[in-house]
């Protein structure tokens, strides 16, 4: 089993490499030219930039039972149908039950979006999603 992080703009590869380390399971990072993230204890793959390229080097390296780090959806559905456990930035398991709610919500914000709608930009990351990520990454890998 490796845990897979989709890096580009995640707020918690440290975490994920301190619970990974208590576990003693593999980190792969895998990210872009302009998110170039390396961290000690955890391998590193680098990608061009361009549309989902890293989206798609994850899905074809994920492999059932691993545990995928990721805040977007249609990578999550992807990774869910090759049998990992996903999880995003908050501590929320991406699962069959929700993801498809997950993307219709994904697919009416995009639809605001072309029609000129602009959401508010997401509020500061608090101390209680982090501990809710801890908490859910720990109760994955405790479980395996």
């Amino acid at each position: 089993m490796n845990i897979l992080i989709d890096a580009d703009g995640c707020p918690v590869v440290d975490l994920t490499l301190q619970i990974a380390k208590r576990f003693d399971v593999p980190v792969i990072i895998l990210c872009d030219t302009s998110h170039q993230i390396e961290r000690e204890g955890a391998q590193t793959l680098v990608f061009d930039k361009g549309s989902d390229s890293v989206d798609f080097a994850l899905v074809n390296r994920v492999k059932p039972g691993d545990v995928v780090v990721t805040q977007d959806y249609g990578l999550a559905s992807m990774c869910l149908a090759k049998c990992a456990r996903v999880l995003n930035q908050n501590g929320l398991e991406y699962t069959a039950d929700n993801i498809d709610a997950l993307m219709l919500r994904r697919y009416e914000n995009k639809k605001l979006l072309r029609a000129g709608k602009h959401p508010k930009g997401s509020p500061k990351r608090t101390k209680e999603q982090d501990e809710a990520f801890v908490a859910t990454l720990t109760d994955i890998l405790a479980s395996i």
